[in-house]
């Protein structure tokens, strides 16, 4: 059975915005480490569509660029959405029956699923399927944006913190 993992960069204030917390170098070798230990991902749409960036290699890469880009090429992807038509190589689209489909994968999948996305991972805490949350947390405090938590949670336990260069933390936090 699969272990459901949100895993994302927040700010001090609990929001997501991946364009106003860029990695530094030692937290971009955290995600190339984590991309590459986790064959598989589940991603909301609006989080894949930006993650779509990696598909294509662009010409001002460097080495660190193109080797998260082949370990999140190799990732097996599933990809929540009623509006996509298409998924990009390596995805396969949820589109109907989600709720049924994303509880199948969790049964038959082994080791860790990243669910990336705030509303997909709150409908999956919803229906009872989360099963870790991991802040990446960044010294920095947006005032807006879109929160990391969509909504309430039951109380959940610290099982983990680690620090991840000079200025950022993850805190991990699991149910029950």
């Amino acid at each position: 059975m699969a272990r459901f993992v949100s895993s994302m960069n927040v700010s001090l204030d609990g929001y997501v915005d991946h364009d106003r917390m860029v990695p530094d170098a030692e937290v971009f070798r955290h995600w190339i480490e984590a991309v590459k230990r986790t064959p598989n991902s589940l991603y909301g749409r609006k989080t894949y569509d930006l993650m779509r960036y990696w598909e294509p290699d662009q010409p001002d890469w460097g080495d660190a660029e193109r080797e998260f880009a082949a370990a999140w090429r190799a990732q097996k992807k599933w990809v929540v959405s009623q509006t996509l038509t298409e998924v990009g190589p390596n995805a396969t689209l949820i589109a109907s029956d989600i709720e049924a489909t994303v509880r199948s994968l969790k049964d038959r999948l082994p080791g860790q699923v990243d669910v990336s996305g705030t509303i997909l991972v709150q409908s999956l805490a919803d229906w009872g399927l989360m099963d870790e949350y991991q802040l990446v947390l960044h010294p920095v405090a947006l005032g807006f944006g879109k929160p990391f938590f969509a909504g309430p949670r039951p109380p959940m336990q610290l099982s983990g913190s680690d620090r991840i260069g000079a200025k950022v933390i993850r805190l991990t936090y699991t149910l029950g």
